[in-house]
C-alpha cells in the first residue's frame, strides 16, 4: 500500500492519502451504514474529521450521554433489523457505552461500538484516559479488536460487522488517537495481508431442521389435546406462520414481552403477556396445557412455565445452545422461526376439539373487561392505567411504541395493544432503566414518518433526561409519556412483595417534567385528572414536534400480577405489619383492585 500511495503522490502533488479514520468511515459506508450515534471527544477527533468529510453519506447523531448512544444504536437495530453503530471517545466515553451495549448483547441485537484510545506509544504508562477498553469490552463484545494501522482497519471492520450480524451481538473496535491519523503511506503492508482480500458482504443463514426432527415435533403436537404456545422476539416477522399454527392446533398464544408485536393483542388466539407483567389467561393456559410450543424466546421466569413433566415440549430457536435452557425440551428445532414454522405447518393436523382454546378465549374476554374497568376509573389521584388505556385508543396503526423499565412496563404491556404494523420493544433480559428515551431516538431516526411514542417512569427518564434536547436538536417528533408518581415504583413493590420489608430509599424529588421539556424547546403537557387524559393526549400527539406529557398518578397503585401467589400475599402482609408508609392506603387500593376482579 505505502509504495503505491507514494507513487501517486509523486505523480499528483495534490493527492491526499487516506487516513485510518477515512478508511474506517468509508468501509462503514460500503456496508450501507447510514447513521452513527455518539458523542465527540479528543480521543476520536480523527474519526470525527472523517465523519465530517463524509457527512453526505453517513449521518452522525449527537446524543447528550454516551450511554444513550449505545441504547439508540440498540433501538435502531431492534426496529430495523440492521446494524446499529455508536461511537465514543477514549476512557470515560467508552466506559459510558457499556450499559447500552450489554442491553444489545442480552437481547441479541447487532451493534458495533467504535471507541478511541490514548496515543499508541503511551498505552499502559498511566497517561490521561488510559483505560484499556479492548480488555474492558472482553465480556460484552463477541468481536473485540484494536486497530494497528491503515492496512489493518478494513479487515477489522469487516470482521466486526460480520460477527455482529451473524451472531446478533456486539462488536467493538478501538483505535488509538494517533493511529486514526496515520495515512496509507505510513508503514508497509505485511506480505501476508493481500490488499482487498476482505469482503463487505454478509450472507445470512436460514437453517431448517432435518425432516425427522420436524416429523417428531409434529407427532407430539398432533397427539396433544391442550396445546399452548409461547412466542418471543424470534417470532416478530413470523406473524402469519404463528397464527396459522395456532389456528391448526387450537392453541392459545402467550407472548414474552419482547415478542409483544409478534401477533395482534386482539387476535382470537392471543392471551397477552406472561409473567409478573402478564395476564391471568396466559398463566392459566400454561399451567393447564399438555403440549407446549416455545418459539423464539428465552423468557427467563421459569416459575410461569409448565412444570417439568407436565407437558410435552417443542422448542424452536435460532441458537442451538438455547434449546432446553428454560424448560426441558422433548424436541428441539433449530433455525429461524419463520422458516421452521413454514416447514412444520404442512405436517400438522387441524384439531377438531377447540375447547381448550375456547376456554382461554372466554378468560381473555373477562380479562379485557377487567382491564377496561381499571382503565376507565375516575379515582383521584389518577390511576396510571388510565393514561395507557386512553393512549392505546389514539395510536396509529403503524406506531412504534417503546417502554422503559419499571411499573410502566406493566401498564404498557397490559394496555397498549399491538395491531396492524405496530412495533414495540423495551429492555428485555437486562431490564435496565433509562433505555426508553434513547430507543425512541433510534426509532425516530430510522422511521421519520412514523409515530414514535415512549412510555417512561419518572425514575428512568431522569437518568438520561438530557436526551429531550436531542429530540429538539434533530426535530424528532417523539412523544414522551412520563408516568409521574415520585417513587421508584417497581423497586418499592419488590421490597414489599418479594422481600416482605417496608419500602426504603425509593422516594423521588418531584420534577416538573412539562416545564423541563419547554425549557429544552419541546412542548410540555400535564395530565392530573382522569377526565382530561384523552383530550390532552390527543392534543399532544397532534403536536408536530417533540413533546413531553407528564401524567401525575397514584403512587400506591400496585402492578398486581395476573395471579397472586400465597407467598406474595404473605410477604405483602408482613411488610405492611412492619410499618410501611401509607400502609392503609396501599391495603385499600389493593382491596379495591381485587374486588373489581370478582364482581
Amino acid at each position: 500500500m505505502a509504495t503505491e500511495v507514494l507513487a501517486e503522490i509523486g505523480r499528483n502533488p495534490h493527492f491526499m492519502p487516506k487516513t485510518v479514520a477515512d478508511l474506517l468511515v468509508e468501509r462503514l459506508i460500503a456496508w450501507n451504514v447510514e447513521v452513527i450515534f455518539g458523542f465527540p471527544g479528543d480521543g476520536v477527533n480523527g474519526i470525527f474529521g472523517a465523519l465530517r468529510t463524509h457527512k453526505d453519506k453517513l449521518r452522525f447523531v449527537q446524543v447528550r450521554h454516551e450511554e444513550a448512544a449505545a441504547f439508540a444504536a440498540c433501538g435502531y437495530a431492534k426496529f430495523t433489523g440492521r446494524l446499529g453503530v455508536c461511537i465514543a471517545t477514549s476512557g470515560p466515553g467508552g466506559i459510558h457505552l457499556l450499559n447500552g451495549l450489554y442491553d444489545a448483547k442480552c437481547d441479541g441485537q447487532p451493534v458495533l461500538a467504535i471507541t478511541g484510545h490514548t496515543f499508541h506509544d503511551l498505552i499502559g504508562t498511566h497517561y490521561q484516559q488510559d483505560v484499556d477498553l479492548d480488555k474492558l469490552f472482553m465480556d460484552v463484545a463477541a468481536y473485540n479488536q484494536r486497530v494497528m494501522g491503515p492496512a489493518h482497519v478494513v479487515n477489522v471492520v469487516d470482521e466486526a460487522i460480520k460477527t455482529s450480524l451473524a451472531r446478533r451481538t456486539v462488536s467493538h473496535i478501538v483505535i488509538p488517537k494517533d493511529i486514526q491519523d496515520w495515512t496509507e503511506a505510513k508503514g508497509a503492508r505485511s506480505s501476508a495481508n493481500i490488499a482487498e482480500h476482505s469482503s463487505d458482504l454478509f450472507a445470512a443463514a436460514y437453517p431448517v431442521p432435518p425432516e425427522h426432527s420436524l416429523r417428531q415435533a409434529a407427532d407430539l403436537i398432533n397427539a396433544g389435546k391442550k396445546v399452548a404456545m409461547l412466542v418471543g422476539r424470534g417470532c416478530v416477522g413470523a406473524r402469519e406462520e404463528v397464527l396459522e399454527l395456532a389456528e391448526l392446533v387450537a392453541a392459545p398464544v402467550a407472548k414474552a414481552l419482547l415478542g409483544k408485536a409478534a401477533i395482534p393483542d386482539r387476535s382470537p388466539y392471543s392471551t397477552g403477556g406472561i409473567g409478573l407483567l402478564g395476564t391471568a389467561p396466559s398463566q392459566d393456559a400454561l399451567q393447564e396445557c399438555d403440549t407446549f410450543i416455545l418459539a423464539g424466546t428465552s423468557f427467563p421466569y421459569m416459575e410461569f412455565l409448565p412444570k417439568p413433566g407436565q407437558a410435552k415440549s417443542i422448542q424452536i430457536d435460532i441458537d442451538p445452545a438455547r434449546i432446553g435452557l428454560r424448560h426441558p425440551a422433548d424436541v428441539g428445532l433449530v433455525g429461524d422461526c419463520r422458516s421452521v414454522l413454514r416447514s412444520l405447518i404442512p405436517l400438522i393436523e387441524r384439531k377438531t376439539d377447540r375447547s381448550f382454546l375456547e376456554k382461554s378465549q372466554k378468560r381473555m374476554a373477562d380479562w379485557n373487561q377487567l382491564m377496561e374497568l381499571r382503565g376507565t376509573r375516575d379515582d383521584m389521584p389518577m390511576k396510571p392505567q388510565v393514561v395507557t388505556y386512553h393512549l392505546n385508543k389514539l395510536l396509529d396503526g403503524n406506531a412504534i411504541v417503546i417502554s422503559d423499565s419499571g411499573t410502566i412496563a406493566t401498564w404498557t404491556a397490559r394496555y397498549i395493544e399491538m395491531r396492524d404494523e405496530m412495533k414495540f420493544s423495551l429492555s428485555g433480559l437486562l431490564a435496565t432503566m433509562a433505555n426508553g428515551l434513547p430507543y425512541s431516538i433510534g426509532a425516530a431516526v430510522a422511521y421519520p414518518d412514523r409515530q414514535v411514542v415512549c412510555i417512561v417512569g419518572d425514575g428512568g427518564l431522569t437518568m438520561l433526561m438530557g436526551e429531550i434536547a436531542t429530540l429538539v436538536k434533530y426535530k424528532l417528533p417523539v412523544k414522551v409519556i412520563v408516568i409521574k408518581n415520585n417513587v421508584l415504583g417497581e423497586i418499592k413493590w419488590e421490597q414489599l412483595v418479594m422481600e416482605a420489608e417496608p419500602d426504603y430509599g425509593v422516594d423521588l424529588q418531584p420534577i416538573d417534567f412539562a416545564a423541563f421539556a419547554r425549557s429544552c424547546g419541546a412542548a410540555g403537557f400535564t395530565i392530573e385528572r382522569p377526565g382530561d387524559a384523552e383530550s390532552i393526549l390527543r392534543q399532544a400527539l397532534a403536536h408536530p414536534g417533540p413533546a413531553v406529557i407528564e401524567a401525575v398518578v397514584d403512587p400506591n397503585e400496585p402492578p398486581l400480577p395476573g395471579n397472586i401467589t400465597a407467598e406474595q400475599a404473605l410477604h405483602f402482609a408482613e411488610a405492611i405489619a412492619k410499618g410501611t408508609k401509607n400502609g392503609w392506603k396501599i391495603i385499600k387500593t389493593v382491596m379495591e383492585d381485587k374486588i373489581r376482579e370478582v364482581i
